[in-house]
């Protein structure tokens, strides 16, 4: 099986997602779009993850200042 990435204009992105969706070989079609929101939202699940136990004192954090003088 091989995988085909095709950039397109946001004009015509529709078009082409349902002319995609109609050949029989199709399965599955992800865009940026989800796969770029599914990804947000696990990285907030994984901060709040964090901040509880950071509250709970069973993660270490560093400072601000120390935090930006790595930057």
């Amino acid at each position: 099986m091989r995988q085909v990435t095709i950039y397109t204009t946001d004009k015509e992105y529709n078009d082409f997602v349902e002319l995609a969706k109609n050949p029989h070989y199709v399965e599955k079609i992800e865009t940026d779009e989800k796969s770029s929101k599914q990804t947000v939202l696990k990285n907030i699940a994984e901060g709040l993850k964090e901040v509880k136990l950071f509250k709970k004192g069973e993660l270490k954090t560093t400072t601000a200042k120390n935090f930006l003088d790595e930057i």
